[in-house]
């Protein structure tokens, strides 16, 4: 078949190194604009584009994909097939309709629970102890199509969304090439979502990492854990943003008001919350890279019986 693929974040490529090396024909790519990035603000290419560039197909980056222009481009190429995986912009019918073999999506949840552009990090953030890939044959709407396949995994109390993001991604690629090996045989039959058992998982903002103390032990493990590597879980201290990483639970109800760091060590920083405790393991200071407590403690006088946040 000819395919085209719609994809930008480094979650894409995997997918589009299993199309590459399938007897199928990657006619094209349609990854988003290059963005500013940095504090040059420089421009940078997508991880998908940079793939592609490196394997000489033809690069398009509409800033919409429903503009005139891009419509009559994807005409032009008549697409047997179009593969999306994580691109960024949702599909117009007139876009939908063009290839006779349809859209497949690579969505990384079980739909329909986590519809949207963060299914990842909000299945961690609910503290869901599975999750997975789906594949589906596109529609209008966000991620509401017909399911194809599915593949499951477990998520580990140790997870972050930076290591689930890896295995799923590679989960994705291999549940793609099973998808269009069962397009083509005749052999899936698309199975309509259940819309009454559907959750949703809005963008991530920077300003979701802040950390309120005042929320149980449970709650925060799970948030600094969904936000490992980006935006991270911060709190203010000292008067810059202190960002926490890889936390465990310790047993025990908190004596201390929440916020307060009831025990400093080379093991990591406990701090007291509304209902229990949390043990930090690794710390980044805004402007500072990323390290253990034990080398962070080295410059930094951190002291149990201070409070974190406001």
């Amino acid at each position: 078949m000819k395919v085209l693929f719609f994809g930008t974040p480094e979650f894409a490529r995997p997918s589009l190194e299993a199309l590459l090396a399938s007897p199928h024909e990657v006619i094209g790519v349609f990854t988003q604009p290059d963005r500013p990035r940095g504090r040059g603000q420089r421009l940078i290419p997508s991880p998908v584009k940079t793939l592609s560039l490196d394997k000489g197909i033809p690069v398009f980056q509409p800033e919409r994909i429903r503009d005139r222009t891009s419509l009559e481009i994807l005409r032009s190429l008549r697409p047997d097939l179009i593969v999306v995986v994580a691109y960024g912009q949702i599909l117009s019918p007139p876009v939908l309709s063009i290839p006779a073999g349809g859209c497949v999506n690579v969505h990384a949840s079980l739909l329909p629970k986590y519809r949207g552009a963060a299914p990842i990090a909000w299945a961690i953030l609910r503290g869901e102890t599975r999750t997975g890939i789906t594949t589906m044959l596109m529609d209008p709407g966000m991620d509401t199509g017909p399911i194809l396949l599915t593949e499951e995994t477990a998520i580990d109390p140790e997870d972050t969304a930076g290591v689930l993001h890896d295995r799923l991604s590679r989960m994705g690629a291999g549940l793609l090439q099973r998808t269009i090996a069962g397009l083509e045989e005749g052999s899936l039959a698309p199975i309509s979502q259940d819309h009454t058992q559907a959750t949703y998982a809005p963008l991530i903002k920077k300003g979701d990492g802040k950390i309120n103390w005042a929320f149980p032990a449970r709650e925060l493990f799970n948030l600094l854990r969904a936000f490992d590597p980006w935006p991270g879980a911060f709190t203010p201290w000292g008067g810059r943003a202190l960002k926490l990483f890889r936390p465990s639970l310790l047993p025990g109800e908190a004596r201390e008001d929440p916020g307060t760091v009831a025990a400093v060590s080379a093991d990591g920083l406990q701090v007291a919350t509304a209902q229990g405790y949390l043990l930090v393991r690794e710390v980044q200071l805004e402007n500072r890279p990323r390290m253990s407590v034990s080398e962070f403690l080295r410059g930094h006088p951190l002291r149990s019986g201070e409070r974190l946040g406001p």
